[in-house]
Order: C-alpha cells, then structure tokens, then sequence
C-alpha cells in the first residue's frame, strides 16, 4: 500500500514491526531450546564418542557398528525394534479403527448422553501410566485378580491364561493396555474434524439419499483423511517413544524373557543400568540417535509422500 506526497509520487508505507510477538514467543522458544533441543544436539554428539582408557575420544561411528554388528547387541536391538513395530502395528490396527468409529457413533445427533461416553472414554487418557499399569496387573493376576472370575460369568474362564507372563501374549496384553488408556485421543481429534464437515455438505448428501453409515463411508471418511493422516503419525511417533507403561507392568528388563522389550526400556537399560548392568552413556545415546533417525524417516515419509496425497481432500 502506498501514499502520494506533495510531488505525486508514491511513497510507501511502513509497517511496524511487531515486537510483541517475539517477545510472547522467546519464553517458550528458550524453554523448548533448553529442554528438547540442546539435548537432542548433546546426545547426537555423544553417540560419536566412548571411552577409552578412562577418557572420553572421538570414535565417529564405532558405536554404531557395535550395536549392528556385535552379535549381542545386535540380537537385543532388533528383539526390542521388532516389539516396537508390532506395537505400533496393534495400536494402527486396533486402537485407531476403534477411536473412529467410536468418534462417528458420538457425532450422531440424536445420541443421548454422549457428552458422559465423550468423557467415559477419555478418562484413562488422564490417568498416571503407573496407576494404569498397576491396576491392570492386578485384574490380569492369575492369583487375585478379578479377570477370571469375570470371564467365569460369561462361560469364558477356561480361555483365561497369565497373558502378561506368557512370551508370546504378553506384548499383545501390554499394547492392548495400551490402547485401553489412549483411544480416547484419537476419538477426540476425529470428533472434533466430523463437527468441523459444513453442514452443506452433509445437507446435500441426504438430499442424494446418502444417510446412516453409507453417509459415514462415502462423504464423512474422506473429508476427515487428513486428521487421520495426524492421527496416524501421532501414534507413529508415540509408540516409539514408549517407555512408561512397558516398564510399569513389565519391569526394566521387559520380561518375559524380554519378550515385551521395545527401543524404549533397552535405551533405559542400556544407559542407566540395571541391577548388575552398569550404565552405559555412549552405547545408550547411539540407540537414542537410532530411535530418533527412525522417527525422523516416518515423520518425513508422512510429510512428503503421504500428506501431499490427501491433501486434496481439505477445503
């Protein structure tokens, strides 16, 4: 935009700058830098040293081709990426599938009480991991939990096993904990993008004839791809970060038989030591920069390839 002075010429206008902003955003960007960043940037850095003769060196990538290439670590890295994948698996299978579907049975206007099964479902969402963790190894307990006699009530007590001290059901028990806890995120944010559909829309999808779950399918799904597309990476990038509730229910050594060990409870170990394990910093800041690569791919392979694919369903 401009203005003409006293000769006729145009003279442009200057905007202020607006300091405000820089200086409502500086709190949060230092806490966030002190926080997340730096340690991000040390831990990559630590991953390139070890120590030798009692000193810290540079080894450049010498920690990595420990954790590929030594037999034994490499055994446990890929045991423990092996469970993180299948836990991601169950929760995009399971937990997902679910917290859509749950999203379109509340967005149902003549529902009644959906505001008490919005808060219901929800609830374990806010609740500590270790209270979570503890309540369920106590229902799931053989000895005194409530599981099998509820089962009993449905002719069903003959299928009870100790899922959580079995090898091959204990990761499926864990994650489907899991799962329990978190649905209610993804119910949320699918909620709100139902509510978020123009009623035009929608209007003219009943002026079609499209009504009830043929409605849901064929106009509602689409429109809502890109929350799930966040969805999806949410529960991506969650899933490799866990840690707590594994380690709430399991143990340290993710037992049994490290049969529940995923990429978070080995770099717990691995750096800090457990039991008669000593600590280890540069071996543990190398799986923290594995993790944090694969992160990095899945966020990216989102960002680049995926997200551009939907985008097209967006107003």
């Amino acid at each position: 935009m401009t203005l003409e002075d006293d000769g006729g010429h145009a003279a442009p206008i200057k905007r202020p700058v607006r300091w405000h902003i820089l200086v409502f955003l500086l709190p949060a960007l230092i806490v966030y830098t002190a926080v997340m960043i730096l340690p991000l940037f040390q831990t990559l850095w630590l991953s390139l040293f070890n120590t030798v003769d009692g000193q810290p060196a540079f080894v450049g990538l010498a920690n990595f081709k420990v954790l590929f290439g030594d037999e034994r670590w490499a055994a446990s890295f890929w045991n423990a990426f092996r469970n993180n994948l299948i836990f991601f698996v169950i929760h995009m299978l399971v937990q997902n599938p679910i917290g859509i579907a749950l999203a379109a049975m509340l967005s149902i206007p003549k529902l009644r009480f959906a505001a008490f099964y919005r808060t219901a479902i929800f609830l374990p969402t806010l609740l500590s991991f270790v209270i979570v963790g503890f309540i369920w190894k106590l229902i799931l307990s053989p000895i005194w939990g409530v599981a099998p006699w509820l089962m009993s009530l449905v002719g069903m007590k003959t299928f009870f096993a100790p899922w959580l001290g079995l090898p091959g059901t204990a990761l499926i028990a864990v994650s489907l904990i899991s799962v329990w806890q978190y649905v209610g995120i993804p119910m949320m944010l699918i909620y709100a993008a139902l509510l978020n559909i123009p009623e035009e829309v929608i209007e003219a999808a009943e002026c079609d004839g499209i009504t009830g779950w043929s409605q849901f399918w064929k106009i509602k799904l689409p429109l809502i791809l890109p929350a799930i597309g966040i969805i999806s990476i949410l529960t991506f990038v969650g899933n490799f970060n866990a840690f707590d509730l594994v380690y709430t229910v399991q143990g340290a050594l993710a037992g049994p038989d490290g049969s529940t060990d995923i990429l978070g409870t080995l770099l717990y170990r691995t750096f800090f030591g457990f039991q008669l394990q000593l600590g280890d910093r540069s071996m543990g800041a190398t799986i923290a920069t594995v993790m944090f690569l694969i992160i990095l791919a899945g966020v990216s392979l989102y960002l680049f390839i995926i997200q551009r694919r939907i985008r097209r369903y967006q107003f």
